[in-house]
């Protein structure tokens, strides 16, 4: 974290503020170009095979290529990247969200190298910034279909589920995609959620715990040491301790004046 913090302050002075208006305004122009005939998107896409033969432009443009849907979900994608950018970047600050996105960017293009002749997409990269607004705001509500509200901690599992999913059934570079976004968010994160699972561990061993005492039932202040009775089981007796036995030996008025001293505390207390 200490060598997270020295890159930060190197980096103040480049940090672009707003960053994720910017990918969503980049978005915008390259969705409205392409339906206007003016531009081919397949010229933007991340191909590394066509990098190595010049197409340098590739490396930053595929990350402007908007999503493969409708319209009407593209703008509700465009609003939510941009909703979740900005939270990032105010909780953050600037710098730290600028590293954040950059080094999901230099992750997928490294994955994306391994296999030349395959394309890269953003999907991967824009599923980080997900994850990461709803590991920090898990119950912030979204509207479904602008009607059911939605914790979006379950949306984030379900796109756990589909990384995983993809993982599984795609192919090698779809895996590499995978590993590249879920990477940067273990980057920034993995510590955060190494001592959440721990504390949970704790709190966890802490009610097991309450519990087992809870069903055993309350537990005796003092417990006669040659009969066993109790101040549970015998309210009226009054107990005392030896001051002749080793270790504090309790007994009931019975037994206190009438028993063997005990001579080593390895003597314990009947059943």
């Amino acid at each position: 974290m200490k060598a997270l913090s020295k890159l930060e302050r190197s980096l103040q002075r480049v940090a672009l503020p707003h960053l994720a208006l910017l990918f969503v305004i980049g978005q915008v122009f390259v969705a409205l170009a392409s339906m206007l005939g003016r531009l081919d998107v397949g010229l933007l896409l991340l191909v590394p095979a066509l990098v190595q033969h010049g197409e340098w432009w590739r490396l930053i443009t595929f990350l402007f290529v908007p999503p493969p849907v409708s319209f009407l979900f593209i703008a509700f994608a465009w609003w939510l990247f941009y909703l979740m950018g900005e939270a990032l970047e105010h909780y953050w600050g600037t710098v730290r969200f600028n590293l954040f996105i950059f080094t999901g960017w230099a992750l997928t293009v490294g994955a994306a190298f391994v296999i030349p002749a395959a394309f890269a997409s953003n999907l991967f990269l824009a599923g980080s910034v997900f994850l990461a607004f709803a590991w920090l705001n898990p119950n912030f509500e979204l509207s479904l279909f602008f009607i059911l509200p939605i914790k979006i901690k379950w949306l984030a599992l379900l796109a756990w589920l589909g990384y995983a999913w993809s993982f599984i059934t795609g192919g090698p570079a779809t895996r590499l995609q995978v590993i590249a976004a879920v990477g940067n968010f273990l980057l920034f994160f993995g510590r955060d959620i190494y001592l959440t699972l721990r504390y949970r561990r704790r709190r966890m061993r802490r009610d097991v715990q309450h519990l087992v005492q809870e069903r055993a039932g309350p537990q005796p202040r003092h417990r006669c040491h040659v009969c066993g009775k109790t101040d549970l089981s015998h309210p009226q007796l009054d107990f005392r301790y030896c001051s002749q036995c080793a270790g504090d030996q309790c007994y009931c008025p019975e037994h206190i004046h009438h028993h063997e001293h005990v001579r080593t505390t390895d003597a314990l207390p009947p059943a």
